[in-house]
């Protein structure tokens, strides 16, 4: 059985591969999907093709998903693609509510049925937004992502990061100097 994970993934986070990981062990094939609005362009950090190849990355290691992109209702794409089973992660109960809600509206309208996956607790906190937030200020994030949208976001944020590892580095030869004053 073939199933669709789709999501804007802007970028893919590590409850995403999470959910990812163990979808691909129950289904056959699973499409990791980037619905794409037209209507919403400029409001994504990366764009789709920056998206598309993060998540080629971020996924090469599994021999059974695939990533594509479509511009449209979800439900048009599974009957497109001839699949039935979309794969969507849940964190919370708030996000259970909205996600019942378009599941409901999905099998209504186009016939398919909506499996959810937990992510684990310890990712239960963690949003693509979030994610993107943290690293604007040269966090790190590396535990939250994937190598390949941790590497994405320290090349957008590439200035932020320079200044916080410069400052790393000056705290440290002060911290060097005083230990060495006391010697």
């Amino acid at each position: 059985m073939n199933a669709v994970f789709p999501g804007s993934f802007d970028p893919i986070t590590s409850g995403h591969m999470d959910v990812l990981t163990r979808a691909a062990k129950i289904f056959d094939h699973v499409t990791v999907t980037v619905m794409h609005n037209a209507r919403k362009t400029g409001r994504h950090l990366f764009t789709l093709e920056e998206r598309l190849d993060i998540l080629r990355e971020a996924t090469a290691h599994f021999g059974n998903v695939s990533v594509d992109s479509f511009g449209g209702l979800l439900v048009d794409y599974m009957r497109q693609q001839q699949k039935g089973i979309i794969i969507r992660g849940l964190r919370a109960v708030s996000d259970y509510e909205y996600e019942l809600q378009i599941a409901h509206l999905n099998r209504q309208i186009g016939e398919v049925e909506t499996v959810f996956i937990m992510a684990a607790t310890r990712w239960s906190f963690v949003s693509s937004s979030m994610v993107r937030e943290i690293a604007s200020y040269g966090a790190d994030i590396s535990e939250m992502v994937p190598r390949a949208s941790a590497n994405a976001l320290r090349r957008i944020h590439a200035d932020v990061y320079a200044e916080r590892e410069a400052e790393k580095v000056e705290t440290q030869l002060r911290v060097d100097g005083e230990l060495g004053e006391r010697a």
